[in-house]
């Protein structure tokens, strides 16, 4: 586990644009039991895809995207150890994996973005994946 006062940097890149953090199980069992419409997810890490490609990418496409998703989360992977868990639940049958990715529409993961599909791509590939996966599973946001 990384000492907590190191990752406040990384937890505000996504904090700053909206995300919710869920830091305990019990936070995520919550937020994933009443999921109602569109939720991004995103499993925050510090590796440096994480800063390099993901987190960027994520904001770049909530910026440039005509659609959004109703709810933001986001977990620390190597910070929050119990909640990471919980949500790793949520994300099967893909493996563990961080960073990540996903976009869940009434409670069912309809959309997942393995570190796999991160590692070695530019943000702005990221945001380009992020933001047609946005247009395919989220509604309008003037609708």
């Amino acid at each position: 586990m990384y000492p907590p006062h190191l990752l406040i940097p990384m937890r505000e890149d996504l904090t700053s644009v909206g995300f919710e953090e869920l830091t305990t199980a019990d936070d995520v069992v919550n937020t994933m039991e009443n999921a109602e419409g569109t939720m991004l997810v995103v499993v925050n890490s510090v590796c440096g895809c994480a800063a390099g490609a993901a987190r960027p990418g994520v904001k770049a496409a909530l910026a440039a995207s005509p659609v959004k998703p109703d709810k933001m989360v986001t977990v620390f992977a190597g910070g929050d150890l119990e909640a990471v868990a919980k949500m790793r639940e949520y994300l099967l049958p893909y493996p563990p994996s961080s960073p990540a990715i996903g976009i869940f529409k009434d409670g069912e993961l309809v959309h997942f973005i393995e570190r796999h599909h991160i590692e070695g791509r530019s943000a702005q590939m990221i945001a380009q994946h992020l933001e047609m996966a946005l247009e395919e599973f989220c509604t309008p946001a003037n609708a």
